[in-house]
């Protein structure tokens, strides 16, 4: 998140944050963000309850009121419903360590190192209804070197993320249609 404020506040940036918002109270992004001088919200899920649907109409809302246009998950830890989905279709994304399709979901690089495979990574995407499962926008490649352990490996791919997201927030940006 942090990476991609400040990309979005260079000058030549296709992109600004508008918003940074989140369901957890106390995370971290949140005083970055405003130290950054980027507005922050919180929609805590728990009051909500079971009501996901209700939960994801106030998010919707605090997107719009901040005139967002696209919005950019970073390390939103909960799976979307269809309806907020289909609102921001085409215009949601996200980052995922791994290679998509190779390990969606968690454990990414316990589940690449167990495998063998010779190198890792970090996926930009679009959101859809499945976890992981969007079209890939960009990818960037680390290789798994002898002796990794899940945290060497991860900081690794944590490294590219940063460099990735921005790159790829800013070409999907770029590309959009004007209005």
């Amino acid at each position: 998140m942090a990476a991609l404020i400040d990309a979005g506040q260079a000058p030549d940036s296709a992109y600004e944050v508008a918003l940074v918002l989140s369901n957890v109270e106390d995370a971290g992004g949140l005083a970055v963000a405003g130290a950054k001088g980027v507005a922050t919200t919180v929609i805590p899920h728990r009051p909500y309850g079971q009501d996901r649907a209700a939960h994801e109409r106030a998010v919707d809302t605090a997107l719009r009121t901040a005139h967002a246009q696209v919005v950019a998950l970073a390390g939103y830890m909960r799976v979307l419903t269809p309806w907020l989905v289909g609102a921001w279709r085409g215009r949601m994304l996200n980052i995922h360590p791994s290679l998509l399709p190779l390990y969606p979901g968690l454990d990414t690089h316990a589940r690449a190192i167990a495998a063998g495979d010779a190198e890792a990574g970090c996926t930009v995407h679009l959101v859809t209804e499945g976890v992981d499962e969007g079209p890939i926008l960009d990818q960037a490649r680390v290789p798994i070197l002898a002796g990794d352990t899940t945290e060497t490996l991860a900081q690794r791919v944590l490294t590219a993320e940063h460099q990735l997201y921005p790159r790829a927030l800013d070409a999907f940006c770029r590309a959009l249609p004007r209005t």
